[in-house]
């Protein structure tokens, strides 16, 4: 075990000192606050497709989602249902009008300071509403990666829980410190296609490529488990359980750290060639780990009686049981590009709120691009903290913890975002008071239960948001010229290419 323990270190510190070797390389291109928060919109297809579906998923897709196929079997396909759905159309729908919306509304870096733009809110309460809904959710996401970095280490190592996140926090944010959106695109890139590897090899291998074994399996310990209309307790599929688990496609067109990658691509045409790889390699990971899941059953059954006291250790339980130290060093370090892939993301999110939407709109108008770069640096590492301290409960969720993340962004922005794009006639007022009322459905919502409370906290928040951007901006002012002009713009760029 200490022989194993060694070398899984030894592939874990080489695999940190290659993300450490891309962060130094990206912080000697990042000269100003472009380059910092969205890489000098240079990005091509492959790091843009790959890196916003690795920030996406975060630890919970190689923790979250496995644990939830051990529990509930093929009802977690309900889920994965949705959220391939969610990404195919919010890189449809979004990608394009939002890159260009945001370069012809005076260069936007950040989602906040794209809605004041938008709207010409000379008041900049859109944009200080928006950030602090920003700070406050990611919070809770960041924590979520940071709790998957600790069970990683935990189960592995064998470390103290609280030493194990705090290691995992140190690794995370001294990449993203220095190097900035560069850094963190093309750490996903390579993280990225290190998970997909992962959820495709492990259960392949675990079950020898037999799908019958594993059907047959899975279906003697309870046949359950292979309906999709039925939970593991063989009671049938509520429409409000079936209805949560779709809805978590919605969220995908409200959360900042997805929507900044499509900002950053260098091109509108390099966004359909992104789309297709972001389709793709969404698939390969929900499936893999889906059959992570199915596979833990068997193994579980098999091995230990049955019995696993966390679902969401699954995958690393396969792998140290299955695979050769090194080979097991390799697709452990996916549970940690997982983690940072996303955690690095939210951080450089929150910090360009922090140093744009705060720092630079509200207390230092005239800040230089240097001067922004540092606000967001030392945000980094405040914010952190901050999520360090939330992470430290050894009993934390990783799926709760996105899951109120998730619903959040989904429900603040998504519809705002949505009609923004689309609608002309949307103004300030509708925009406010949406992004007000999907936000604080998701918070009250959470904390209510039973009945028709039990529907995913996304749900009711998108729609009550999306009807209150309708009504408001009806019964309200119709926009400016000024704002019409920036969407003439914006249709006669679009309608060229």
């Amino acid at each position: 075990m200490i022989e194993n323990n060694i070398t899984i270190s030894a592939t874990f510190i080489a695999y940190l000192l290659l993300m450490m070797g891309i962060g130094y390389y990206a912080y000697k291109r990042t000269v100003d606050s472009t380059d910092y928060f969205l890489g000098g919109r240079t990005l091509g297809p492959w790091p843009t497709a790959i890196s916003a579906g690795a920030s996406d998923m975060s630890g919970w897709l190689l923790l979250g989602l496995p644990g939830f196929a051990f529990t509930s079997g093929a009802s977690s396909l309900w889920l994965a249902g949705g959220l391939l759905l969610g990404t195919w159309l919010n890189w449809l729908v979004c990608a394009k009008r939002l890159r260009t919306f945001s370069i012809e509304a005076d260069n936007a870096l950040t989602l906040p300071e794209y809605f004041a733009r938008r709207f010409n809110d000379k008041s900049k309460l859109l944009q200080t509403i928006s950030a602090l809904f920003i700070l406050m959710f990611f919070l809770f996401y960041t924590s979520a990666g940071l709790v998957a970095g600790g069970k990683l280490f935990e189960t592995v190592f064998g470390l103290d829980y609280e030493l194990a996140v705090i290691l995992g926090t140190v690794c995370v944010v001294s990449y993203t410190l220095f190097g900035g959106f560069l850094a963190v695109s093309w750490t996903d890139l390579v993280q990225g296609l290190l998970m997909a590897a992962a959820l495709a090899f492990v259960p392949l291998a675990a079950m020898e490529g037999s799908f019958a074994d594993l059907s047959n399996s899975v279906g003697s310990k309870n046949p359950e488990l292979l309906d999709m209309f039925t939970t593991a307790a063989g009671e049938p599929m509520g429409i409000i359980a079936i209805i949560s688990l779709v809805a978590w496609g919605l969220g995908y067109f409200g959360q900042p750290h997805i929507l900044a990658r499509f900002n950053a691509s260098r091109s509108n045409k390099d966004l359909t060639t992104a789309r297709r790889i972001a389709v793709i390699w969404t698939t390969i990971s929900m499936i893999g780990a889906i059959l992570v899941g199915l596979v833990g059953m068997m193994y579980v059954d098999e091995h230990l009686g049955g019995k696993l006291a966390d679902s969401e250790t699954i995958f690393m339980l396969l792998v140290n049981a299955i695979f050769h130290p090194v080979i097991a060093g390799i697709l452990l370090a996916a549970i940690l590009a997982a983690v940072m892939s996303t955690a690095d993301s939210q951080l450089l999110v929150s910090s360009s709120a922090l140093a744009e939407d705060f720092y630079k709109q509200l207390y230092r108008p005239d800040a230089s691009p240097e001067e922004v770069v540092l606000v967001g640096r030392i945000g980094v590492v405040l914010l952190s903290i901050i999520a360090l301290v939330l992470a430290f409960n050894p009993e934390s969720s990783v799926l709760g913890l996105v899951s109120y993340a998730w619903a959040g962004f989904g429900a603040a922005f998504g519809p705002a975002l949505i009609l923004s794009l689309y609608w002309k006639r949307m103004n300030r007022n509708g925009a406010l008071a949406g992004i007000l009322v999907g936000g604080i459905t998701v918070v009250i919502w959470k904390e209510l239960s039973g009945g028709i409370f039990d529907l995913f906290e996304i749900v009711p928040g998108f729609v009550f948001a999306s009807v209150t951007i309708v009504t408001v901006s009806l019964l309200t002012k119709a926009p400016s010229s000024k704002i019409t002009d920036l969407i003439d713009r914006v249709e006669n760029t679009l309608a060229q290419e």
